[in-house]
């Protein structure tokens, strides 16, 4: 059954739209602070469609998701009594827990690590604003951070090139649904 090719060929065709970097940087920018959908999903197909500009696209997705981060570290530092309601209502309650937590023990390196990792960021740039995180380490460990993911994305990207785009559309089906067999089992892993 073929439903991943379809979404790869569209994904693809997307990803060389002469607007793409424009979504990707507000894809970027709301995912640090609100949004959940993290913005490899864009950089890499821009990234594999046009290698010579993956790097721009790094750079461009890393600023503007930093930028994103202020935004979040601000909603923390100000507003936090307005979303706390709904923080703790959601599925990144438990996330937030940890991001204080992690903030007493490493400081910088917890906002390094939530930038590289698939960690939650936004809740760890809120959590640095309610914990008055001083802001120059905070936004030094978010440019490592994002920067280190997302220029290690575009450059695996753009190193794999035609050859890549060229195997991914050969075997996305039987990847897309391998993946599908994963999150199952580990569904029902963390139920047990």
């Amino acid at each position: 059954m073929k439903i991943f090719s379809p979404l790869y060929e569209r994904a693809m065709a997307w990803s060389r739209h002469r607007r793409a970097p424009w979504f990707l940087g507000v894809l970027s920018f709301a995912e640090s602070s609100f949004f959940p959908i993290p913005p490899d999903v864009m950089l890499a197909p821009m990234s594999l469609a046009n290698p010579r500009r993956a790097w721009w696209f790094a750079l461009l997705t890393t600023l503007t998701s930093v930028a994103g981060g202020l935004f979040g570290y601000l909603i923390g530092y100000f507003a936090f009594d307005l979303i706390e309601g709904w923080l703790r209502g959601s599925s990144y309650w438990g996330a937030y827990e940890q991001a204080v937590a992690w903030f007493e023990a490493w400081g910088f390196w917890a906002i390094f690590v939530a930038g590289f990792s698939p960690i939650p960021y936004k809740v760890f740039t809120i959590a640095a604003g309610v914990a008055h995180m001083a802001l120059l380490p905070f936004v030094l460990a978010s440019l490592i951070g994002r920067g280190g993911r997302f220029f290690l994305v575009a450059g695996l990207m753009a190193w794999g090139g035609p050859r890549m785009e060229a195997v991914l559309r050969k075997y996305v089906d039987r990847l897309g649904w391998a993946t599908v067999a994963a999150v199952v089992i580990g569904v029902l892993i963390y139920r047990v």
